[in-house]
């Protein structure tokens, strides 16, 4: 079984990396993102086994790089651009715009939001009960209220929308 990893790791090294490639290059020109972020994701986790293996069978040329300057600066360099993406990043909220919607509506409370799902705020905090939210009222943030009835955004977003249906 070992020979079998062996001989397929560099292949499958190959072949995962250029599926990430493509996938990634996809996804960055936001070609198809739903098409491509599931196997780019998954796939770019798959590759780690193929990568560790070919890195494991290959492991005495690699040693030739290590010794390298080029080796070096390479990862130095890798190293510099991912903190750089890092620190541009500043710790905040990234990622697409629905999430931050849904977290702008989620620290909304029922009384505020009802007008503009088109309903009174008392039969939105009766929707959110029937739905689970036990602890559903007129003036408390809706994170807060789903917080506390132990439901998560998702939960929260399908009630919401339940709640505007006519």
């Amino acid at each position: 079984m070992p020979s079998v990893l062996q001989r397929y790791a560099t292949p499958l090294t190959a072949g995962l990396f250029l599926v990430s490639l493509v996938s990634g290059v996809a996804l960055f020109f936001h070609v198809w993102p739903s098409v491509f972020h599931g196997m780019h994701e998954w796939l770019s986790m798959l590759l780690v086994l193929p990568f560790v293996l070919h890195v494991w069978r290959n492991w005495r040329p690699m040693t030739a790089y290590l010794a390298k300057p080029a080796f070096a600066a390479s990862l130095a360099l890798c190293l510099v651009a991912a903190l750089a993406f890092a620190f541009m990043a500043g710790g905040g909220r990234r990622g697409a715009a629905q999430f931050a919607l849904v977290d702008a509506l989620t620290a909304s409370t029922p009384a505020k939001l009802a007008p503009a799902l088109g309903v009174e705020a008392d039969q939105l905090v009766a929707t959110l009960k029937a739905r689970g939210f036990v602890n559903a009222v007129v003036d408390a943030p809706l994170a807060q209220i789903a917080a506390s009835s132990g439901k998560d955004r998702g939960d929260l977003a399908l009630a919401l929308t339940a709640a505007a249906s006519p």
